[in-house]
């Protein structure tokens, strides 16, 4: 009874020596893997579009679909596209200017950003107030001077009718409508490139009103 006891013993040490050595990986031999699809799927890369399945071959591990890694078009989607078109009326964020733009470009920007729109536009200051109505009065107040029902809370909103602010430009306005200062925190995910430039338009036609 011992003794076979002892054989099974090291009969399992055998195998389990065995199972794994037969994982291990060396320099030219990547081992056993099991389930290979969970290691190394079929990427979907959105800003790419490889229809040729027979590109790609460099690794193939997954033998049942016949097509190496390369190969990442998805025939599920419409126009066998990765990326997926937004649903209607979806918000557009962070949208490219004009230049490359960082929060300490401000003295940059005020003399490089241009407004998109025309001066004789005047629909632009029309829409710029009821954003700006709806995104800044309720700091700066209707008129600009800083007292909005916030200001009455926290003070030091900008009164945008002072000397200082009387000359700045619009490319000065939109940039810190984007990226912030001061108390005024950052709204360029909040409001479009295009809505920051009609705010900015209005806050200027404001002023000269004042």
């Amino acid at each position: 009874m011992n003794m076979k006891l002892k054989q099974l013993k090291t009969f399992g040490i055998i195998l389990t020596g065995a199972l794994l050595a037969s994982c291990a990986a060396g320099v030219d031999d990547p081992g056993l893997e099991y389930a290979p699809q969970m290691y190394h799927s079929t990427p979907y890369e959105p800003l790419t579009q490889i229809t040729e399945e027979e590109q790609g071959s460099w690794l193939d591990s997954n033998d049942e679909d016949g097509h190496g890694e390369f190969y990442n078009t998805n025939p599920y989607n419409n126009y066998q596209m990765n990326m997926r078109e937004p649903v209607a009326n979806t918000v557009r964020r962070g949208q490219p200017l004009p230049v490359r733009m960082t929060i300490d470009d401000l003295a940059v920007a005020a003399e490089t950003l241009v407004s998109p729109f025309e001066i004789e536009d005047e629909s632009v200051v029309k829409e710029g107030k009821a954003l700006y109505t709806r995104f800044c009065e309720h700091c700066h107040g209707e008129k600009g001077n800083g007292d909005g029902l916030v200001a009455e809370k926290y003070a030091g909103v900008a009164n945008l009718n002072g000397a200082a602010y009387l000359e700045i430009t619009e490319g000065h306005i939109f940039h810190v409508i984007t990226y912030g200062k001061g108390l005024m925190g950052a709204h360029g995910s909040q409001i479009s490139q295009e809505d920051r430039w009609r705010i900015s338009r209005y806050v200027k036609e404001m002023q000269k009103s004042n």
